[in-house]
């Protein structure tokens, strides 16, 4: 892996000729994520406990008063941010899992259920999005 570059060294590179002209001046810079089409995180987390499954707010709105302390939870974060649609689709009709939440803003879908189901849920989407829709598509990690 190559060396870590200094703030100076990449403006230095961005702005190249013009970098000269810029320096003592107030700069600033944005970062765009250029959505592509990727899942680029897919996690099961094994058996939740309380605090996990409040720190999501997985116990309020649609699932207020439901305890799903010490199920599974599968988390999924894709580009474009619409296709959660689609993922969360495949997702129910592969296993036997809950909608914890979904996100066509940040591309997000919290899936909920016993592990052996949100696995199963969880492979089901990555298969549909690798094959059929040509994405990029990580590893499932798991714990």
């Amino acid at each position: 892996m190559g060396e870590r570059m200094t703030r100076e060294e990449f403006l230095e590179k961005v702005f190249s000729q013009s970098y000269a002209s810029l320096q003592g001046r107030d700069l600033r810079l944005v970062r765009v994520k250029a959505p592509g089409r990727e899942i680029d995180l897919a996690h099961l987390i094994g058996t939740s406990q309380t605090c996990i499954y409040q720190n999501l707010s997985l116990h309020i709105g649609t699932h207020l008063g439901e305890d799903h302390t010490g199920e599974s939870i599968g988390l999924l974060n894709m580009t474009p941010w619409e296709s959660t649609i689609a993922a969360a689709d495949v997702a129910l009709k592969s296993a036997g899992v809950e909608l914890g939440f979904l996100d066509r803003f940040s591309g997000t879908v919290i899936l909920l259920g016993r592990r052996a189901e949100v696995k199963a849920a969880l492979e089901g989407v990555l298969d549909f999005f690798r094959r059929e829709l040509n994405f990029q598509v990580c590893e499932l990690t798991e714990r």
